[in-house]
């Protein structure tokens, strides 16, 4: 019983371990067996093969009287059964899709408000949605543009400034 709860603790700590290691595995051998296993020999695989293994053979050990081997049969099964769905979430969450990160180029042609006068020769701000999220930044006008009006992004000067226009109603 000690050593199917000894293998146990040591696939949770493998496991924890994982979490800053991931990956030492399938490159340990130089790319040799790049697609070969498809992520069968990460470190959360083994780790809950083992941690698996060594509680379901302590449990039936400890719960029947049925002895080391069936023991052992039981750890096995439930520990295949834990590495496969450690490897299947973790195909899962990596064939997540996100959509591409927000740049400055979005935001030609969105409209704004004006947050703070936009001078004939200056700078004043803006008040735009990038991503959904509100952004203010530094604009220019070839034209002024008084507070609250709306306008239309022109260019975008670098990451924190646009060029802008009035829009004319």
């Amino acid at each position: 019983m000690t050593v199917f709860l000894g293998l146990g603790i040591a696939g949770i700590v493998l496991l924890a371990l994982s979490l800053i290691f991931d990956g030492i595995l399938e490159g340990l051998f130089g790319g040799v067996l790049d697609g070969l296993f498809d992520g069968l020999l990460s470190l959360p695989v083994i780790a809950g093969f083992i941690s698996m293994f060594g509680f379901g053979g302590a449990i039936m050990l400890g719960t029947t009287g049925l002895g080391a081997g069936v023991a052992t049969g039981v750890g096995v099964a439930a520990g295949v059964l834990a590495g496969w769905l450690a490897w299947r979430f973790s195909r899962a969450l990596m064939r997540d899709q996100t959509d591409a990160t927000p740049r400055g180029t979005d935001l030609v042609g969105t409209a704004g408000s004006v947050v703070t006068a936009i001078p004939a020769d200056g700078y004043g701000e803006v008040l735009l949605r990038l991503g959904g999220q509100p952004v203010k930044l530094a604009a220019k006008s070839a034209v002024p543009v008084a507070r609250g009006a709306e306008i239309w992004v022109e260019a975008s000067l670098s990451s924190t400034s646009v060029a802008v226009r009035p829009v004319e109603r």
